[in-house]
């Protein structure tokens, strides 16, 4: 065999070897749950109140209810969190919320926090789905004023949750057009359509949601191309708002709980009220 062939062979193997690790491995590469969940009160959400409620499939939940300081809430806002972490990380949000008059639900996927099962777009679905239906089953909620706020991954649910239970209104912040569309531009190299179990096709599910929008990325972003973000808000066909943060990347405190993103929430509530 000759050199050159030689070299074709082994870089075709290298190739073949590096698409099955990428087909074995991907959830790990898409997922990344945090185990240890510490108490409310350690991450300063004083009020909460500890739930748990049941998925279609048996799994048992786990997540913080947070109540508003107002009698009755203006609305109940369900956190759909992004693909890392716990609910822990979210503390600040939904601290943020409720001094907005917000009462928040956060929760944990499956195979987050302490919560059994593995995560998976099936899966995930579920859980929101699960959500869901234990917030409008609560007599202090008004299953008409619910928005629906999607982080980064929790976009996607946020959006299949909304094509098929319209809420009040709906935040979508570092939204994507669809997880391949993801994959694609942090691995050109790999044929990322045909490998990828779990798609999150958002994109596809815009067009059947009918309530108001609120879109916030930064124009920083490295894990969700700020033009990934803008094809979600031209695909929404209801009263919509975009909100671009000036040098805030994918996982920085401004797109977390700071102060532009926040006042952007109050006046997109305030006109939801």
């Amino acid at each position: 065999m000759s050199r050159y062939m030689s070299f074709i062979l082994t870089g075709s193997m290298l190739v073949a070897g590096i698409v099955v690790l990428a087909w074995v491995f991907q959830r790990s590469l898409i997922y990344f749950p945090f185990g240890t969940v510490p108490s409310p009160r350690e991450v300063g959400l004083t009020s909460a109140e500890v739930v748990t409620f049941p998925t279609a499939d048996g799994l048992t939940l786990s997540g913080w209810f947070i109540p508003s300081p107002l009698a009755p809430p203006t609305f109940t806002v369900l956190v759909l969190n992004g693909n890392a972490g716990n609910r822990a990380y979210r503390a600040p949000l939904a601290a943020s919320l409720q001094r907005q008059g917000l009462q928040v639900l956060l929760f944990d996927y499956r195979g987050y926090g302490e919560n059994d099962g593995k995560p998976t777009e099936v899966g995930l679905r579920a859980d929101a789905l699960a959500a869901h239906r234990y917030l409008v089953e609560r007599d202090d909620v008004d299953a008409s004023r619910l928005i629906y706020f999607g982080e980064s991954l929790g976009t996607a649910l946020a959006i299949g949750l909304a094509a098929e239970h319209s809420p009040a209104g709906m935040i979508l912040r570092s939204p994507f057009a669809s997880l391949v569309e993801v994959g694609r531009a942090h691995y050109p190299f790999l044929p990322v359509h045909l490998l990828l179990q779990d798609r999150y096709a958002a994109i596809d599910s815009m067009q059947n949601v009918r309530c108001p929008v609120l879109v916030l990325a930064g124009d920083q972003d490295r894990i969700i191309p700020l033009a990934q973000s803008r094809r979600v808000y031209k695909a929404a066909t209801e009263m919509k708002e975009l909100v671009i943060l000036a040098g805030a990347d994918h996982n920085d405190m401004e797109l977390l709980a700071g102060d532009e993103m926040l006042a952007a929430i109050g006046r997109f509530v305030s006109r939801l009220a």
